[in-house]
């Protein structure tokens, strides 16, 4: 099993946390209001514990669970706390009329985040192409993206313990498609499906 920090008390943060805990995996939470993180620890159970914002994670996979605007200035508010980690960036940088990417460039928030961290940190793009409600109550094939192979294959075996299928897409810069894959959910809650209880997945023919 995996030591796992979540940065952040969100909803998001709270449904991986549980998935976590329910896995065997040892969870810390951190957040910039104290109390909060100490609520979401306690309410997560499974000795999950509260780390001092800005100090060291305890977990070896650093899951930081913020809007995407808030994401690369915590990173480099870290700083060289986050040395070594593997962090696992899960958001969408969405624009207002959620039908396209905030940022204009072919960039996303994960390679941004591999600017502003530690050049021994490794970043990995995973969970942004998944609604909350069916993370917390379905099996989704969640898609990653990474430069690392050994922090993408921690990652991948962290979301193995979710009772999860992770499924790479490549290289970091992958990470902008996955971020307008996250778009084209939107487009399809709105549209083609006309909800929120569903996940892209992979549809393999059989051998």
């Amino acid at each position: 099993m995996s030591n796992i920090s979540i940065i952040g008390t969100g909803n998001m943060a709270r449904t991986i946390g549980a998935r976590a805990v329910a896995g065997g995996n040892t969870v810390e939470v951190m957040g910039r209001d104290q109390s909060k993180a100490a609520d979401l620890a306690k309410a997560l159970g499974g000795g999950a514990t509260t780390g001092a914002w800005g100090t060291a994670p305890a977990g070896d996979i650093v899951i930081v669970a913020l809007l995407h605007d808030g994401v690369v200035p915590v990173i480099a508010q870290y700083g060289d706390a986050l040395a070594g980690k593997v962090i696992v960036d899960i958001s969408n940088p969405f624009n207002s009329t959620f039908d396209g990417l905030a940022h204009r460039e072919e960039t996303s928030i994960a390679q941004e985040v591999a600017k502003a961290a530690p050049a021994s940190a490794s970043v990995v793009k995973a969970f942004n192409t998944i609604f909350r409600h069916v993370l917390e109550k379905g099996r989704p094939d969640v898609f990653i993206a990474g430069d690392n192979a050994q922090a993408k294959a921690s990652v991948e075996a962290f979301i193995e313990s979710l009772g999860l299928r992770p499924l790479d897409v490549g290289s970091l810069k992958m990470a902008h498609w996955l971020e307008g894959a996250g778009v084209v959910t939107v487009g399809l809650a709105n549209h083609g499906v006309g909800n929120l209880d569903f996940a892209l997945s992979i549809t393999e023919l059989p051998v």
